[in-house]
């Protein structure tokens, strides 16, 4: 297997030399047309004949196109790939070094910093992917979502990638995934990638985006309706006359963001714009051979999905959502202006940044110059820091080839490093800022407490470019683009006229520097080296196989209140350096979850001495002490990034189970891969019957698939209590659960076939 900057065609074929064939088969099992997410799904069947195919219901084996992985998550899943004894991965995959790149000065000194701060990071990554056929994208190369939409994605394909924005790719047609590096691990070992079959929504679009709207207030508009849970379990299929009217990479924008409204993932249908970025990309033949098979890459006429939302583009006006959350939906203006008077948040904004994985585009950042030059033609400068993002190292030299870098740095801006930065909180800020109170906006995807500069203190604001352009000329959170003004330095009033951007270049893409190295074709040379004393990178060791036996006497060791993230379970910012070290990242296990019992932030009951101490402290102590325990969640627990992480580390401390009101998708499968219990209580409620002391029982183990799971909980007084949880556990994630996790039954597969 060959491994390239970019899809070979002969792939690309290969997927559409059976999707006629396979889309008629659908067709036939069904009995009914065909929405576009089906049609890609039942091409990528292991067994399209004999699976089923119940929305909702059945788990089914899928042989997606290839695997993408950026630095952050791809330690780990290398890791547990390297575990498994196979010479090279089965299909191609990718490594793109983007999270550890902290912003703090401007591109140049901070990839520097970057480069030698991550020097023994970034030389494992290289080496193992050298070793075992992968595809290195170093750093400085760009985000991994938006180098893999410029390369790798293509219309019918299937991806999953080790990051919770892998959908960035259903801008292209493609039914791209995120998933924990344990389902990488199976894909890259050459064993079906396992989920239950999705539902599908389906979201019409009429009308065309005109002024000052954008494709970010399309996504903006689907979480406030559909809420950071509403695509929990299902497909976001955009169809309808208005989504032939959006761009790809404005498409791209909208399906990023589906993951903050918990969809597997999201999709458009081929269209004329997609063939048009292919052809700028430099791929021609995958435009033409996409347009041979254009009528199976749409959804059928008369398709069915399991709830249908219409938007017409021609009335949406530009929001701003937050804060803490992606769905807490407000318009520009004077709609946030009261919201921030009512609950205290800051009208002055601190900073203002534009870029992220979801809003970095050729398209994003001309429609931002194209306000810029109004600006400077008035002699306004912004009146906050205002920091840019290149999505691409060819989309960076692009924009300074064709003069948009100018005219951003010519109002204020700051151009920082190819990388994800303050969107996954990589961003030195000053103290003085963030010890109070502080309001920024932004065009990233995640807005929770910390997410950005890591402070409690920070107020951070999701919205279009545009808006952030005009909100860091006006230095106002209530700023109204449309309506308001601007008072010039010589004292007039500046109107702003609507942005207008380029959607392609019209000279084409500049590739700038040549980030991207091949794997050997003789790996025989490569050596793989991991030194017992360091500290970023630890080899692993395989999780114990279940005892057979119930679990009695499970001390709470956490019940967390409200919003209980990957964030919250495991931070990122200054932690990402232990990604690859799971022994010390763990000491940030559940540092940011709310005790529900007294409301205190990453502090909890400690059962083997009555006193207080942090969770990361009380699970070290559980862990060494071999005592098993259980954590509890409220709603949506586990919301947000793909981090297997979170699920590693109470596995890593000896925890058994977690017991939630609900679950985030990709959580929920990451507990399973690790070999613990995600039960979700049967009835909400029982969730305040637990107490802080109470220690608990699960019976009538293993779980069995649709049936309910019994606990039993006892009091320090002697009385006890009953509530049942149910699961969504399949045969095959029950044997996961035996075999003390889904690695380990990928290592005995391996070993029996060799």
């Amino acid at each position: 297997m060959s491994v390239s900057a970019s899809t070979p065609i002969k792939l690309v074929n290969a997927v559409y030399a059976s999707l006629p064939e396979r889309v008629n088969l659908g067709r036939t099992r069904l009995g009914r047309p065909l929405t576009l997410a089906e049609k890609i799904l039942i091409n990528h069947l292991a067994d399209p004949e004999g699976q089923e195919m119940e929305r909702g219901v059945s788990y089914a084996d899928f042989n997606p196109d290839r695997v993408a992985m950026q630095d952050a998550t791809a330690q780990m899943a290398l890791l547990q790939f390297m575990t498994a004894g196979l010479p090279e991965a089965a299909v191609p995959s990718t490594v793109h070094c983007d999270h550890l790149i902290q912003a703090k000065v401007g591109a140049s000194i901070d990839l520097g910093v970057a480069v030698d701060t991550n020097r023994e990071v970034y030389d494992f990554l290289r080496s193992v992917s050298a070793k075992y056929g992968i595809g290195f994208w170093g750093p400085g190369s760009g985000i991994i979502h938006q180098v893999v939409l410029e390369n790798y994605a293509f219309p019918g394909g299937m991806m999953i990638g080790t990051d919770s924005h892998t959908p960035n790719a259903g801008g292209l047609g493609m039914v791209a995934i995120g998933v924990g590096g344990a389902d990488a691990v199976d894909v890259m070992t050459g064993f079906p990638w396992n989920v239950r079959w999705p539902k599908v929504i389906g979201i019409r679009l009429t009308g065309s985006l005109s002024g000052w709207s954008s494709p970010k207030d399309v996504i903006l508009e689907v979480a406030r309706q559909l809420t950071v849970e509403g695509g929990t379990g299902a497909i976001v299929e955009y169809h309808g006359p208005g989504a032939d009217s959006i761009s790809a990479t404005g498409k791209a924008t909208i399906c990023n963001m589906g993951a903050e409204i918990g969809a597997t993932t999201s999709v458009f249908a081929y269209d004329s714009n997609m063939a048009d970025y292919l052809r700028s990309t430099g791929r021609a033949d995958i435009a033409d051979a996409a347009d041979a098979v254009a009528s199976d890459l749409r959804p059928d006429d008369g398709a069915s999905y399991d709830q249908l939302i219409e938007i017409n583009l021609s009335d949406l006006r530009p929001m701003i959502n937050g804060p803490h959350s992606p769905d807490r939906a407000h318009r520009t203006g004077a709609e946030v202006g009261e919201a921030a008077t009512e609950n205290g948040w800051p009208l002055d904004v601190s900073a203002a940044l534009i870029g992220s994985c979801t809003n970095s585009s050729y398209e994003d950042l001309t429609r931002a110059a194209s306000i810029a030059r109004q600006a400077a033609a008035n002699g306004l400068t912004c009146k906050v820091d205002l920091l840019i993002t290149p999505g691409s190292e060819q989309t960076r030299a692009t924009i300074e080839r064709d003069g948009i870098l100018a005219d951003l740095e010519a109002v204020g801006a700051t151009v920082l490093a190819n990388a994800c930065g303050p969107c996954i909180g990589q961003w030195s800020r000053p103290e003085e800022v963030t010890s109070v109170p502080n309001t920024i906006v932004n065009s990233f995807n995640r807005n929770f407490p910390k997410r950005n500069d890591g402070s409690p203190n920070t107020f951070s604001f999701v919205t279009s470019p545009d808006t952030v352009m005009a909100i860091a000329l006006s230095g106002r959170l209530d700023f109204d683009p449309i309506t308001d003004t601007i008072i010039a330095p010589d004292g007039t009033e500046v109107s702003l006229d609507a942005p207008v951007g380029e959607v392609l270049p019209a000279d084409g893409y500049d590739p700038g520097e040549d980030t991207f190295t091949a794997p050997p074709a003789d790996p025989s040379g490569v050596s793989v080296e991991v030194a017992p004393t360091s500290d970023r990178l630890q080899l692993l060791e395989p999780f114990t196989a279940w005892d057979g036996n119930d679990y009695d006497g499970l001390p709470v060791l956490m019940k967390a209140q409200g919003k209980c993230t990957t964030d919250h379970i495991s931070a990122a910012g200054p932690w990402l350096k232990y990604r690859g070290h799971l022994e010390n990242i763990s000491g940030n296990l559940f540092a940011g979850a709310v005790n529900a019992f007294d409301d205190a932030v990453g502090v909890g009951f400690d059962t083997t001495d009555g006193n207080r101490r942090t969770y990361p402290e009380i699970a070290r102590r559980y862990h060494e002490a071999d005592i098993q325990w259980v954590a509890v969640g409220d709603r949506n627990y586990g919301e947000g990034s793909s981090r297997e992480h979170a699920a590693m580390e109470p596995r890593f401390r000896n925890g058994v189970a977690v017991i939630a009101r609900s679950f985030a998708r990709i959580h929920e499968t990451n507990l399973k891969k690790q070999g613990m219990l995600p039960l979700t209580f049967a009835d909400p409620d029982s969730y305040d019957v637990i107490g802080e002391e109470d220690r608990l029982a699960i019976v009538n183990l293993p779980p069995v698939p649709g049936e309910k799971v019994r606990c039993v909980g006892t009091r320090p007084d002697g009385s006890t209590y009953e509530f049942e949880t149910t699961h969504t556990f399949s045969p095959e994630q029950v044997e996961w659960f035996i075999a003390g996790s889904a690695l380990n039954i990928v290592r005995a597969k391996v070993a029996a076939e060799s």
